[in-house]
């Protein structure tokens, strides 16, 4: 039996049984409640008639002597007993004198005789209710007694038959059936329509497929490689798994409105609105793609469900492969320059010129010895070193000049060569990207895009200038440039879309407790006059990036 066929039963079952009870104690007390409700009735109506002043001087008079019978048969207090009894609908109203003779009576035959019932109570002046039974059959009876001037002279007993008293009790059981058939009809509804509410609930599963359900989702979930993060319709939080919980670095409980996540902007816009591409996003030092979809059952909205990927891997495997691209960049020109340089050689021997190709020959050799980057032997850092210089050479493909700046001083060793390079390679891409698309527009002749690149250490800080002849920051806000996704650039084939690096670098400086920050947004809103390229000019600052203290100047 389906569940939900229990639950109608069982809540059925539970209110016949309680309107069972109920109605056994309401039929229990009907039969009290109706004759206690007859003897108030009876006692009003002999209180009222013993009340009356007529009455009190009639029986104060008979009070002692003998009754004439024919006399009270048509006397006033005859006639005033069958008009209060015509009235009230009482079985009978009875006036007797202080020796409990019959004033009035409903049979005249029995006016002037002595009362079937004890009159005692009442002529001593207590008011008395019984059920009995006398000349008239049994009934629900008040006696009151008749008081003149503080004496008791009489008193006034009215009956109410049971036969009426039985129809009121059969009238209020049928009153109470109509009601409970109405609360079981009510309650079989009710019952219904939360059965129902029931099955759209649960979509239709039973209790032991829920059970099953909850377990495998467990299962599944939490093994998964990608994050899982479930939302309702509401913003609140259904389902999140491990995996989730770390890439988002999120440690709230199941049951916490999204809003209350700390999520970034860029992820919570994933979260409101179905989004199927895949959209990077930074969260600390890790990069990850999130995607969603809404949840749509029988009409119903359940929410939405987002898949996070971690993208860190990825990016880090994607930069080591550009560093070694354009290390293997700047090996190929390199080896071009050096070859160029062996047939400019072996012309000048070739044609006899032998003193014209030793002073070639001491010129590549000679002084510093290093051909390439201008000033590159003030940066001691291996790592640098040979970043900036296959930079340098992925600079001159691309028709850039890469510099370095007058002021630059490294020394020391990094303690972590991959974090510095990817926030200093970030910068000088984005440098080189800038100056390379204004070479592309009309300028002046002679003139050649230009990227400067100044670094400093300072005890275990290093500080990175980079600037550059492009455009500059066209955004409003210059700062906009590390938020997640801004970019100017299209690359539909990059996965979640560009514009992270900046975004990752800021990001991994702030972890070291340093920042990145636009010194000069350039272009036409230029407002440093030493910066002679008209480029933007953007400072990284990391602490704690190089070891001991021989990184001082």
């Amino acid at each position: 039996m389906r569940l939900r066929t229990q639950v109608l039963l069982l809540q059925l079952s539970v209110i016949a049984v309680s309107l069972g009870v109920g109605f056994g104690v309401v039929i229990a007390g009907a039969d009290d409640r109706s004759r206690d409700e007859y003897a108030q009735r009876a006692l009003a109506i002999a209180q009222s008639v013993a009340a009356d002043r007529d009455t009190i001087s009639e029986v104060a008079a008979s009070d002692g002597s003998t009754p004439d019978v024919s006399a009270l048969v048509n006397g006033p207090i005859q006639r005033q007993a069958a008009a209060v009894r015509e009235r009230t609908g009482a079985l009978f109203v009875v006036v007797a004198n202080g020796d409990g003779i019959r004033l009035s009576h409903p049979d005249p035959a029995e006016v002037g005789k002595h009362v079937s019932t004890d009159p005692r109570t009442a002529l001593s002046g207590q008011p008395d209710i019984t059920t009995d039974r006398g000349t008239l059959g049994e009934s629900v009876r008040a006696k009151v007694p008749v008081v003149d001037d503080g004496r008791v002279v009489g008193l006034v007993s009215v009956g109410v038959s049971t036969t009426d008293l039985a129809a009121a009790t059969r009238r209020s059981v049928g009153t109470t059936v109509v009601i409970a058939l109405f609360a079981l009809a009510v309650g079989a509804v009710g019952s219904i329509l939360l059965a129902r509410r029931w099955r759209r609930l649960t979509l239709g599963l039973e209790p032991d497929e829920l059970a099953e359900l909850v377990r495998d989702q467990g299962a599944v979930l939490h093994a998964m490689a990608d994050g899982v993060l479930a939302v309702d319709a509401a913003g609140i939080v259904r389902v999140i798994n491990d995996k989730a919980r770390q890439l988002l670095e999120i440690t709230d409980d199941v049951g916490t409105h999204v809003e209350a996540l700390g999520l970034s902007d860029r992820i919570r816009a994933v979260l409101q609105t179905p989004t199927h591409e895949p959209v990077a996003a930074t969260v600390g030092d890790r990069i990850v793609l999130v995607s969603s979809h809404r949840v749509d059952v029988d009409g119903r909205d359940l929410g939405v469900v987002a898949s996070i990927i971690d993208r860190t891997d990825v990016e880090e495997l994607t930069r080591e492969i550009d560093s070694i691209g354009a290390m293997s960049t700047a090996l190929r020109a390199q080896r071009h320059e050096t070859a160029n340089r062996l047939h400019v050689l072996a012309g000048l021997l070739g044609r006899g010129h032998v003193d014209e190709a030793r002073t070639y020959l001491a010129e590549l050799t000679g002084g510093a010895g290093h051909v390439g980057l201008d000033g590159l032997e003030n940066v001691q850092e291996p790592h640098l070193a040979a970043f900036l210089d296959a930079k340098a050479s992925h600079a001159r493909e691309r028709g850039v000049v890469l510099s370095l700046g007058d002021q630059t001083w490294v020394r020391g060793s990094l303690t972590d060569p991959i974090t510095v390079t990817t926030v200093v390679g970030n910068l000088v891409d984005n440098a080189i990207d800038a100056a390379s698309s204004e070479s592309r527009r009309p300028g002046e002749a002679g003139t050649r895009p230009r990227v400067e690149v100044d670094l400093i250490t300072e005890g275990d800080e290093l500080l990175v200038t980079v600037a550059d002849s492009g455009p500059g920051i066209r955004f409003d806000e210059p700062s906009v440039i590390f938020a997640d996704g801004v970019t100017t650039k299209d690359a539909p084939s990059v996965p979640g879309g560009r514009g992270m690096g900046l975004a990752l670098s800021r990001q991994l400086a702030r972890r070291s407790g340093g920042d990145i920050i636009v010194v000069d947004p350039g272009g036409d809103r230029r407002t440093d006059t030493e910066n002679r390229w008209g480029g933007a000019v953007i400072v990284a600052r990391m602490p704690g990036v190089f070891e001991g203290s021989e990184a001082s100047r």
